[in-house]
């Protein structure tokens, strides 16, 4: 047999909370203008309140996700090396940095028309409601006589679509990052 060293490992808390801290960093570096990163002219010139609420929302999807990591998901006992890590925080913090810049731009043109903007910001509410729903009835599963635990739709309708698919909490995750999308006219 064959045994390789992986390094340093850590638990997958710990890798959680490094890749939601770092993306919700980033993003607000980027809201904030720090003078290196855009020409010393934009630093202080105000957002337009779309750019505000993709600030906002952001912040809060990521904010989510840290108060789940701790106080919702309950882990196994892997640990990830290392080197791993460092990729998706690379990933994680890449990602926000690549989607601030563009959205916090000082020439970065909103979207016309507010409705866009707040139907997108609804249905973005209720995607981080529904992903939250599902993480803790995923939490809170019982298990039956021979210990196999299988989610079942409740009586909060977040849950029920677990009639169509086995992880609501990504579709939910997707339908956030779409609305997003929508909101800031900005792919991600």
């Amino acid at each position: 047999f064959y045994f390789r060293d992986l390094g340093p490992q850590f638990g997958w808390t710990m890798v959680f909370l490094a890749e939601c801290v770092g993306a919700l960093l980033t993003y607000l570096l980027f809201y904030f203008r720090v003078p290196y990163i855009y020409s010393h002219r934009f630093v202080s010139t105000s957002s337009p309140h779309p750019v505000v609420l993709a600030c906002a929302c952001h912040s809060f999807h990521y904010g989510k996700r840290l108060i789940e990591t701790i106080f919702v998901h309950r882990f196994s006992h892997g640990t990830m090396p290392l080197r791993t890590i460092i990729r998706n925080c690379a990933y994680y913090w890449g990602f926000s940095a690549w989607l601030a810049y563009y959205i916090n731009h000082p020439l970065y043109t909103p979207p016309y028309g507010d409705l866009q903007v707040h139907y997108a910001l609804v249905l973005f509410a209720m995607c981080e409601i529904g992903n939250f729903s599902i993480h803790l009835t995923l939490n809170n599963l019982k298990g039956d006589s021979r210990g196999r635990r299988f989610p079942v739709p409740t009586k909060n309708p977040f849950t029920w679509l677990f009639y169509f698919v086995s992880c609501p909490n990504y579709t939910y995750e997707v339908g956030s990052w779409v609305s997003f999308s929508i909101m800031t006219q900005c792919l991600p």
